[in-house]
């Protein structure tokens, strides 16, 4: 089998990338690439003969390296990620893909030309919870989707923001609570609930200083004639956490975090539900300690990747798909700035 060359860019979040792929049985090769001196001599303490760089152009021009994860802030996915694919590298991006959809595209277009592969870090997607929501709603259990309320409770304080001097800028950060902190669960939104119609939105900066929001409510209507209210914040103290319900004419589902708080599937009984909810009770925890070799989080994607790699298919979520996430946050600032409902094509 081959054999894979793997390089992590951006030390922050990248250390979880540089992890997974440093336990991968299929690299052989691990290389990293940050402008921060002292991260790389900490990270080069803790993995023996990794390949440290300082230029992403020198990087860039290392043979031996097939698969290039993206972790840099922002507002920079697109432009490294397309340096990297024209150069011959495989690429997966942190999320979001990018801060707008036309630089997204970008990614997508040179994922074309470059004939390369394209993965997106959504690693939400992978938790067993969410798993057994998307296969039951596959399956038509809850009937016609009618209803959604999905929320992201959290807290970050100032220093949070200030720290590094990116976070809570437009430029780099692309929007606050909604675009970093909430963007994995607009994707699980849309992911179940469909394609999107419109969407009518407002934002304020309620408790922080800094440019971008920390706080959105939102109205989402989708092409299936569903309708689901999304709300973000990064100032609820202490933070309570992220909510997904699902409401359909013949069931629902309710989660909290990584557990159900209901599951009413049509014609559940209240021994199944319970059994249900109990299987669940604990949430990812449980889910690896009595599922032998379950992988999660950024770990289950980076996997993914270099499978994708060996093995000549797509990655678990490409650009196209990535981008869905991305259009909806922008929405909701374009319906706020202007007052306006967003109409999607």
């Amino acid at each position: 089998m081959k054999k894979i060359g793997y390089c992590v860019v951006g030390l922050g979040i990248g250390q979880d990338h540089l992890a997974a792929a440093a336990k991968n049985p299929n690299v052989d090769y691990l290389a990293v690439c940050d402008i921060d001196e002292n991260r790389l001599e900490k990270v080069k303490a803790k993995y023996s003969d990794l390949i440290c760089y300082t230029s992403f152009d020198e990087m860039l021009k290392d043979p031996k390296i097939d698969i290039v994860s993206i972790c840099l802030p922002s507002g920079m996915h697109a432009d490294f990620a397309v340096k990297a694919l024209d150069a011959g590298k495989n690429v997966l991006c942190e999320k979001p893909i990018d801060i707008s959809v036309e630089k997204a595209l970008t990614i997508e277009e040179a994922r074309i030309r470059s004939g390369k592969k394209v993965g997106v870090i959504f690693q939400i997607r992978n938790n067993p919870i969410i798993r057994e929501a998307k296969k039951a709603l596959d399956e038509g259990r809850f009937g016609k989707i009618i209803l959604g309320n999905f929320a992201v409770k959290w807290y970050r304080d100032q220093p949070y923001y200030d720290a590094g001097g990116w976070r809570g800028t437009w430029a780099m950060d692309g929007g606050g609570s909604l675009m970093n902190q909430a963007v994995h669960t607009v994707d699980i939104m849309q992911w179940f609930m469909g394609d999107v119609e419109s969407v009518q939105g407002i934002y304020t900066v309620a408790n922080h200083n800094i440019e971008t929001e920390d706080l959105t409510s939102s109205v989402i209507r989708f092409k299936n004639g569903a309708t689901a209210t999304f709300v973000s914040t990064t100032c609820c103290n202490p933070s309570r956490g992220t909510f997904m319900q699902v409401y359909g004419a013949d069931g629902c589902f309710e989660i909290t975090g990584e557990t159900f708080d209901a599951w009413k599937p049509a014609g559940v009984t209240p021994e199944e539900e319970k059994a249900m909810i109990e299987k669940y009770a604990h949430g990812n925890t449980a889910a690896i300690a009595s599922t032998p070799g379950l992988v999660l989080g950024h770990a289950s994607q980076v996997n993914d990747m270099i499978d994708a790699v060996i093995n000549d298919r797509d990655p678990q979520v490409g650009p196209l798909e990535a981008i869905k996430a991305v259009r909806i946050i922008n929405a909701v600032y374009e319906s706020s700035r202007t007052g306006k409902v967003i109409y999607f094509d």
